[in-house]
């Protein structure tokens, strides 16, 4: 038999995963000469034997990968054979375009746990045990090609033992470029809010101090986390005051999936989230035995619920011997804390010990966040284990493209050829240090993906921060992107879809192709373009933000609405805001004095109010989180909501809000449980969102809809609108690689800006 040289291109997530040690093995098996390498375009391979034994090569290198290669394109082109012989893994390129894919953070792999427990194995109890299929990629990368001295790895130099697993190619830790060991890697130590060390076992003191009752903040992955007993109501309250952190719930982890069982009921889909490679914060249905303190989630039947992904949370969990709060390492509203140096200070007055390493941190990464929906993955915060692997999207972008997101839940999109690259979650830009995080992420993705952006993707909204640095670049062309059009262009993009479809598009705000406020929206859109066909009825927000803080304002707005200004006076609502409820009424019947909003997480946030739920909220979207929590899922009867208007000169379809309201004071006036008013709440709008999709699909033939904005987030509502529309012989898309909400906006706006330029001519 002949023989054949082959040289071949790898492209996708295949540095730092174990692919090139993979791939000189499996020749070393099948008896085949060449040489692989990494550049900056992935992994090249140069194979030379028998024809039939190289195809077997090409077959088995795309169905045995290791586990956390992503391979996306594999190209092949025959060589004359030179008569080589042996096979070797070659230095690393640099020079071309970067092609090459950076691997997320990976959760610790059985095989490094097996050594952790093992105390005849020279890594036993070592908090930083990883190889080649497991442990810290993302976050430490400086630059690519992916090698040790473009790591935070680079000043940890390699001891003997280390040296020659890193370069046997037997070995598991083959070219791992964190490998280390007790001898040559981090060190743990445990610090006073001083930044002195105490004595003792780091891993046992922290411990012991968490049990006291301590907050101990812990450094980890992608930044600080702050820990506490999770069943101690003391500790807890103290970590809410010190982080002025009111209500929203907090994050537990617990050592296995028996602890999460023990706290919740969790079924397959969610063990499955559970226990992936990712490890993501799961939203899961709590038992109300759950041995945990009450303000560590009040007022949620819910519990976040997330398992160790480091040897250093292993070993924590372990020492401790039962749940803890770990919630990230930051003041409400701040982004994570992640230098050494800006953690003691930023947080030296929540935690009272420090448990930190000396392997810096290079990017921060907050903790994913998802739920199950209809056993699918619902991504409610992407960040770390997902990020930065990019999403395959079917249509390839003519140019390089950076999308600026939105206001809150703020994420940015890098796009080029067929990827998108969706950041992790940067928070809020409201203050300058996350603004920062923004600008210096824009720049590290720029450098890692080869991205030159030629066109700049932002939102209508003038204020927004990230509009503004869109608005103020030079030598790009800007696409200013409706918030809600990124919305339904994001779930389209999230499912591979150009449209049309009938897009429903339901959150807090966006600002309006009008210039009113925007936010129960729905849309004829395809990727390019959009015609507004209906929203909900459109009322006043009076106060402006203050109508965000304090949804007793939204409850006046809709009670006068729905009652043309004779509004109940016996609702408790108004005896609980009496002082101050004339004024804001009457903010509310100026059409001076208030925006307009047509939002529907503002309706969330009046029906809340009205039954007594919340006044004020401490978090964004608290009232209507804690409405579904309250709603009877088991309730099936719906409030009624009139769909009208919509007309052939194209007036847009008006959603009935009003109607839903007046049957709330109605069932609460005749004593009906709150629980099953607010089911019937949520059961009323998704009847009165299908009957508008209906009207839609009447006047265009759309027989798709897709469903975005962070009101989608709500279980009860998602689940009660699929199966509605689904009943009605619609085709639904939602969300399951970027969350509906605002965190998803930037990948809409890279797809819009993607579709408009390939529809312009060449």
């Amino acid at each position: 038999m002949g023989l054949t040289r082959t040289r071949v291109r790898v492209e996708g997530i295949v540095q730092g995963v174990g692919f090139r040690p993979f791939v000189h093995a499996l020749a070393g098996r099948l008896g085949l000469a060449g040489l692989v390498g990494n550049d900056p375009g992935g992994v090249f391979v140069e194979v030379e034997g028998p024809a039939e034994t190289v195809e077997r090569f090409l077959a088995a290198m795309a169905a045995e990968a290791p586990p956390l290669a992503v391979i996306e394109r594999v190209t092949a082109t025959r060589l004359a054979p030179t008569g080589i012989r042996g096979f070797a893994i070659a230095p690393s390129q640099a020079g071309g375009e970067r092609q090459a894919l950076v691997s997320p953070d990976t959760a610790t792999c059985a095989d490094c746990l097996r050594e952790l427990g093992d105390p005849a194995d020279r890594r036993h109890r070592y908090p930083f045990v990883n190889c080649t299929n497991c442990g810290p990629r993302f976050t430490i990368v400086r630059d690519v090609p992916y090698d040790r001295p473009a790591t935070t790895m680079a000043a940890f130099a390699m001891c003997a033992d280390c040296a020659r697993e890193y370069h046997d190619p037997a070995d598991r830790r083959f070219h791992a470029q964190p490998v280390c060991c007790p001898a040559c890697g981090p060190a743990l130590a445990l610090l006073d809010r001083d930044g002195r060390a105490a004595e003792g076992d780091p891993l046992a003191g922290a411990a012991a101090r968490l049990l006291d009752g301590a907050v101990v903040a812990v450094k980890g992955l992608g930044g600080y986390h702050l820990a506490a007993d999770a069943a101690s109501e003391p500790a807890v309250a103290a970590l809410r005051a010190r982080k002025r952190r009111e209500d929203k719930p907090f994050a537990v982890m617990v050592a296995d999936l028996d602890g999460a069982r023990g706290l919740c009921v969790v079924d397959p889909a969610e063990e499955a989230m559970l226990a992936s490679p990712r490890r993501p914060i799961v939203l899961l249905r709590r038992r109300p035995s759950a041995a945990i303190a009450g303000p560590v989630a009040p007022q949620n039947r819910s519990l976040g619920v997330m398992l160790p992904y480091t040897p250093l949370h292993h070993l924590l969990l372990a020492e401790v011997g039962r749940p803890i709060v770990l919630t990230s390492g930051n003041v409400s509203d701040e982004p994570i804390a992640y230098l050494d140096d800006e953690a003691l200070e930023r947080l030296g007055g929540i935690a009272d010990w420090f448990l930190v390493h000396d392997r810096p941190i290079h990017v921060r990464a907050d903790d994913s966040v998802v739920r199950a929906f209809r056993g699918r993955e619902l991504p409610l915060r992407r960040s770390r284990g997902f990020a930065p692997q990019p999403l395959g999207l079917p249509w390839p972008f003519p140019r390089h493209v950076l999308a600026c997101g939105a206001e809150l839940k703020h994420t940015f999109c890098l796009a080029k050829g067929g990827h998108a690259f969706v950041s992790h979650h940067i928070g809020n830009l409201e203050n300058y240090e996350t603004f920062r995080s923004f600008t210096e992420g824009v720049g590290h993705f720029r450098r890692l993906f080869a991205v030159e952006p030629e066109v700049v993707a932002h939102d209508l909204h003038p204020e927004y921060l990230s509009t503004k640095y869109a608005l103020e670049l030079d030598g790009v062309e800007l696409e200013g992107v409706q918030h809600h059009h990124a919305h339904v262009a994001a779930c389209l993009a999230d499912n591979g879809e150009p449209g049309p479809v009938i897009g429903v598009a339901y959150d807090g705000l966006g600002y309006g192709a009008d210039g009113t406020i925007w936010g129960g929206e729905l849309l004829v859109a395809d990727l390019e373009g959009f015609r507004r066909a209906g929203h909900l009825e459109v009322v006043a927000m009076p106060g402006g933000a203050a109508a965000i803080r304090e949804p007793w304002r939204m409850a006046a707005a809709w009670l006068g609405a729905a009652f043309d200004g004779e509004v109940p006076e016996h609702l408790a609502v108004v005896g609980r805001n009496l002082d101050r409820w004339e004024q804001v009424a009457a903010l509310a019947r100026s059409s001076t004095a208030s925006v307009a909003t047509s939002s529907a997480g503002r309706l969330f946030d009046a029906v809340s109010a009205i039954l007594g739920v919340r006044d004020a909220v401490n978090y964004e979207g608290q009232a209507a989180v804690e409405l579904e929590q309250l709603a009877d899922p088991a309730e099936a009867a719906a409030y009624p909501a009139r769909v009208g208007g919509g007309t052939d000169d194209g007036a847009p379809l008006l959603v009935g809000g009003r109607d839903l309201v007046r049957a709330v004071v109605e069932d609460l006036d005749a004593g009906v449980p709150a629980p099953l008013i607010a089911a019937r709440f949520h059961n009323g709008l998704a009847e009165a969102t299908v009957a508008a999709c209906q009207a839609v699909r009447d006047a265009t033939g759309l027989e798709a809809v897709a469903l975005s904005g962070g009101v989608f987030q709500n279980l009860l509502l998602l689940e009660r609108t699929v199966a509605r529309l689904e009943l009605e012989g619609f085709r639904v898309l939602v969300h399951s690689r970027v969350p509906p909400n605002d965190a998803g906006i930037s990948l809409g706006q890279a797809a819009v800006a993607g579709a408009r330029a390939r529809a312009r001519p060449a």
